[in-house]
């Protein structure tokens, strides 16, 4: 058989489809709604000063590594960190926290993004999460160990940014 004949006998494929699914726009309402919920729940707390603490607002019981160990744990300082972020201090958002920072203006942009699709129906969350590679995965792993380096660093008074300035 020649490699024309080959094609032509190929059966058609099926083109992507140009719009989300209802199923798609509905997963993207709702990660919508859960994204707005944890931002807004950081807009209703106050960021504790000592640059952890925040989460204890909400019924929480203090780190257990800081009881404990004397050392914070890897999301030490998250919720404060969220909760100076969505007030538009990111700089302090980032000296509290650093990868909290990070997941905080990542969980905005997917909450808008989210919406987006919801509403339009656009497959731009196909297009973005291809690019949710496994080096990028690992990247964010790796920021996240730093970051919880700092962390200890900064409790331990070795960094110059252990405590955050409340906006």
């Amino acid at each position: 058989m020649t490699l024309a004949a080959s094609i032509a006998t190929a059966p058609p494929t099926r083109p992507s489809a140009l719009r989300a699914t209802r199923g798609e726009r509905a997963v993207c309402a709702l990660l919508a709604a859960a994204f707005l919920l944890l931002l807004a729940t950081a807009a209703w707390l106050r960021p504790d000063a000592r640059g952890v603490g925040t989460h204890e607002a909400l019924g929480l019981s203090p780190c257990g590594w800081i009881v404990g160990f004397g050392i914070p744990c890897p999301t030490c300082g998250m919720t404060t960190s969220f909760s100076l972020a969505v007030r538009g201090s990111l700089w302090a958002s980032f000296r509290v926290q650093p990868m909290g920072c990070v997941l905080a203006v990542v969980t905005a942009a997917s909450a808008v993004t989210c919406l987006f699709v919801a509403a339009t129906g656009s497959r731009i969350g196909h297009v973005l999460g291809a690019r949710l590679t496994p080096r990028v995965l690992v990247a964010g792993a790796a920021l996240a160990l730093v970051a919880w380096g700092y962390k200890v660093a900064a409790m331990r008074g070795a960094m110059p940014f252990g405590r955050c300035d409340l906006p």
